[in-house]
């Protein structure tokens, strides 16, 4: 499947930079996946399309103060260097820039040497793997000494650090947040309680691999990072009883459909309790065992998550999606708008 099949124009000034102030002010873009057919919205009336004894599935990951700035030990020189994979014993797969400055064995300290690592791997593309030594609790240093890693495409400055981590992050790991998450309120969980409808929480670390462009003109030839997940034992639970009884699985995310999908696609369409690494790539053609439906965000055109929610909800009815969208000024990316992928009713 050729690349350019998942292009679409995107006029730089619809790119969002800046979050709303209410985060369910946001518009909605209801897309029903049988038919194509489009409902324009604000997120604040989300639940209106859902139903009791529906269940919607949280990503609880909360994003790290990822993004480091240091300088290398021997000369001075200015290195940045992103967190995007924590591999046990203060091992950290990164990313760094420039990258040429750093060779195996180069030590960078950070915060007047509150932080010191020592690389200990070179790969393609700036990566970089390192050893860090400090004194002291690893994530508290991240906290005084990082920054948080929003995408390149938003320019802005970030006033509020929490209005790039949604409402309920609780596992700290991800080098960037789940966004289809952030349009949610504790007072809309609340609201979304009273009216039946199940939340459950699921994890997963989101890396820059989710984001990264793909470089392969045949999407078959690109090969995905691997993420870390979990589901615990009563997630699984509450999730099968779901199914059992008819209720529909709503994915808030590309991250929770691709934990669900790799989970349930193990164990014949059920759900279990696991953990593991993830590479599972979602394209046309995929045969969905997890979910029903999906709320999510506007994704970068030939990304890996436009590919998803194309196999969702079939490539045409994505993309007249996107033009309608574009042609309706909706806010893209991150900080923008949402969509809301489900079956209508007959």
């Amino acid at each position: 499947m050729d690349i350019e099949l998942f292009d679409y124009d995107l006029p730089e000034e619809l790119i969002a930079q800046t979050p709303l102030q209410d985060r369910t002010a946001s518009r909605l873009l209801v897309l029903d996946k049988k038919t194509g057919k489009l409902t324009h919205d604000t997120f604040k009336h989300i639940l209106s399309y859902l139903k009791k004894g529906d269940c919607l599935v949280f990503n609880d990951t909360r994003v790290i103060p990822a993004r480091l700035f240091g300088v290398k030990k021997e000369t001075g020189a200015k290195v940045e260097v992103l967190l995007l994979k924590e591999q046990g014993n203060d091992r950290w797969e990164t990313l760094c820039k420039p990258a040429k400055r750093v060779k195996e064995g180069t030590v960078l300290t950070f915060g007047d040497g509150l932080l010191e690592a020592t690389c200990t791997y070179v790969g393609e593309d700036g990566r970089r793997d390192f050893m860090f030594a400090y004194d002291g609790i690893f994530y508290e240093l991240l906290d005084r000494l990082g920054e948080m890693p929003l995408p390149p495409y938003i320019k802005e400055q970030l006033d509020d650090k929490d209005r790039y981590q949604t409402v309920y992050a609780k596992e700290k790991g991800s080098a960037a947040a789940p966004t289809a998450g952030l349009h949610f309120t504790e007072e809309l969980l609340k609201e979304a309680k009273e009216r039946g409808i199940e939340e459950v929480f699921i994890t997963l670390h989101v890396g820059l691999g989710t984001f990264r462009p793909v470089s392969a003109e045949k999407i078959e030839d690109h090969a995905m990072h691997s993420e870390y997940y979990q589901m615990s034992k009563e997630a699984a639970d509450k999730l099968n009883e779901v199914k059992k009884r008819g209720g529909r699985i709503i994915a808030v995310g590309t991250t929770s459909t691709r934990t669900l999908e790799t989970i349930a696609s193990k164990h014949n369409g059920t759900f279990m309790e696991e953990s593991g690494w993830t590479t599972i790539f979602i394209y046309p053609g995929y045969s969905f065992q997890a979910i029903d439906g999906m709320i999510t965000n506007f994704h970068l055109p030939k990304s890996t998550l436009i590919m998803l929610i194309s196999a969702l909800a079939g490539r045409e009815n994505v993309l007249h999606a996107y033009e309608e969208a574009v042609k309706e000024r909706y806010r893209f990316f991150s900080f923008g708008d949402a969509m809301l992928i489900l079956e209508g009713e007959e």
